[in-house]
């Protein structure tokens, strides 16, 4: 079973920064699109960023300019990093990586990012 472990979350001040990590237990190479997507309290989970395999992204309009996602293929990691934080970017993070082949997305256990001062 293919488990994706993140890190990262926490506290943050408003215009502060973070940088979520996601580590799948196989290599990155096998997925043909990684992303993030968030959950607020009370509202459904949406899409943040994507990254393909041929390092194509994309971006949520409300976080365009903000966040970055990235991979690292050496440490077999992908990463969100989200800076000039706003309270409405509070919520759970979930990395997530899709496998066309085998027809599965795998999910990581989510990380909580809370912008508040």
């Amino acid at each position: 079973q293919v488990q994706l472990v993140e890190s990262g979350g926490g506290l943050v001040q408003p215009g502060g920064s973070l940088r979520l990590s996601c580590a799948p237990s196989e290599s990155i190479f096998s997925f043909d699109v990684m992303g993030w997507y968030r959950q607020a309290p009370g509202k459904q989970r949406e899409l943040v960023a994507t990254v393909t395999s041929g390092g194509s992204t994309s971006y949520v309009d409300s976080v365009k300019g903000r966040f970055t996602i990235s991979r690292d293929n050496a440490k077999n990691t992908f990463y969100l990093q989200m800076t000039s934080l706003k309270p409405e970017d509070t919520a759970v993070y979930y990395c997530n990586a899709v496998h066309s082949l085998r027809a599965r997305t795998y999910w990581g256990q989510g990380t909580q990012v809370t912008v508040s001062s």
